[in-house]
């Protein structure tokens, strides 16, 4: 446990209050004098295999009995006498895997008949050279919503081959209000990210674009909660947030508009070449585990129990970050703050930021750090986040903010 402020050892200790940031200049030589003695000795309940909680913001946290059945099958996948790895990915096998992955999909988000699914390789990345290859032509107009920076990546790789319309542009906390959006009556279709995975930022709402194509980056809140298919030309996602490992990227997308690639389209980044996910070699282990994943929703109460636990636990970090008395601080406004994606900074001190992540990982709570172009702290509560996890960190959290909220440490006189 954290030490109390009276226990604290006389010759590395000197309190003073802190009424703001710019007057708390922590003293690292004492912060690392004191973290050995401070390092929190916090029990935990005994994690399956010897695991830690997992905040990473992606490749990031799989289910436990999703892992083991993984395992189980690894040497030797349901007496077929090969792994995943080594089978064939035109034989029977695997044939069978890829088929039953797609089908519990559709049956998660009700997926409708007039929609293909694909699993491919690149990353959500090469979906922002792919999606205007595939639904444009040169000289065309495409609008792009931006708020934060995987959107601004999206219209940055749009600009290359289209027009590209900001027809919005948030400022990293909210999701500008769709009144003020600029679209355009001859875009081919309006791009946005459901949630920004480095800022923290999501939609709550399906934006209404009128008869024009709506293609959605869903790479960090995939099947986080419901969604209606229908209302999109096309929806990707990585898989590596919340649905398997790194190394394959879901595209649900209208027949409709399968087959209009440009003929400079790589063979790779054409969907109707990519028709079946089977013109090369798939990520045939990436997508047994998205199938495992996909089973294991169905058999824990589908996507509407997910979204149930995705907000009772984005509620309790969320709540600990507000009761705080301005010891922690999340930036987004609240009506756009992410389920998946938490970020938080302590105003007081950067440095105690580096102590927080250092000492949370030493009580089992790992991968707490910000992404390098934001700073503080981010936990990634994905689906498969237990409430347990989560709640473990809240009460780190308070432990961590009792501990520092009056005091900073000095030099010893």
């Amino acid at each position: 446990m954290h030490m109390s402020l009276g226990q604290l050892p006389r010759q590395h200790a000197h309190v003073t209050a802190i009424p703001s940031r710019s007057c708390c200049k922590l003293s690292v030589r004492a912060v690392a004098a004191t973290e050995r003695e401070l390092a929190p000795q916090q029990a935990r309940k005994p994690a399956p295999h010897g695991r830690l909680y997992n905040f990473a913001a992606g490749p990031a946290v799989l289910p436990v009995e999703v892992l083991e059945e993984a395992q189980e099958g690894l040497l030797n996948w349901k007496g077929s006498g090969t792994s995943v790895m080594e089978m064939s990915h035109r034989g029977k096998e695997f044939s069978s895997i890829i088929h039953q992955a797609e089908q519990d999909l559709r049956s998660l988000l009700n997926i409708p008949d007039n929609y293909q699914v694909l699993f491919l390789q690149g990353g959500a990345s090469t979906a922002f050279a792919n999606v205007p290859l595939n639904l444009t032509k040169a000289g065309d107009s495409v609008d792009q919503i931006v708020t934060g920076s995987w959107s601004k990546k999206a219209a940055e790789e749009a600009k290359k081959y289209c027009k590209v319309n900001v027809a919005a542009k948030g400022d990293n906390k909210h999701v500008p209000e769709q009144k003020g959006w600029k679209l355009q009556k001859q875009a081919k279709y309006v791009h946005y990210c459901d949630n920004e995975t480095i800022q923290g930022v999501e939609f709550k709402s399906v934006p209404d674009v009128g008869e024009t194509i709506l293609v959605a980056d869903m790479s960090s809140n995939f099947c986080s909660k419901p969604v209606d298919v229908s209302k999109y030309g096309l929806i990707y996602a990585g898989a590596q947030k919340n649905i398997g490992p790194s190394g394959v990227t879901v595209y649900i997308i209208r027949e409709d508009l399968v087959g209009h690639a440009r003929e400079e389209t790589p063979a790779t980044l054409d969907f109707k070449v990519m028709e079946g996910s089977m013109y090369n070699t798939p990520p045939c282990w990436a997508i047994y585990m998205c199938g495992l994943v996909f089973n294991h929703m169905l058999r824990n109460g589908g996507i509407e129990a997910m979204k149930k636990t995705n907000d009772a636990k984005a509620k309790i970090l969320y709540d600990a970050i507000d009761n705080s008395d301005g010891f922690y601080v999340n930036p987004i406004a609240p009506a756009n703050r992410s389920n998946m994606n938490v970020p938080f900074t302590i105003p007081m001190s950067q440095e105690l930021e580096a102590v927080f992540v250092k000492e949370a990982a030493a009580a089992g709570m790992v991968q707490l750090k910000g992404h390098r172009s934001v700073g503080g702290m981010r936990a990634s509560i994905y689906n498969s986040m237990p409430v347990e996890g989560v709640q473990q960190l809240v009460d780190f959290m308070k432990e961590f903010a009792e501990t520092h909220q009056q005091a900073h440490w000095t030099q010893p006189m």
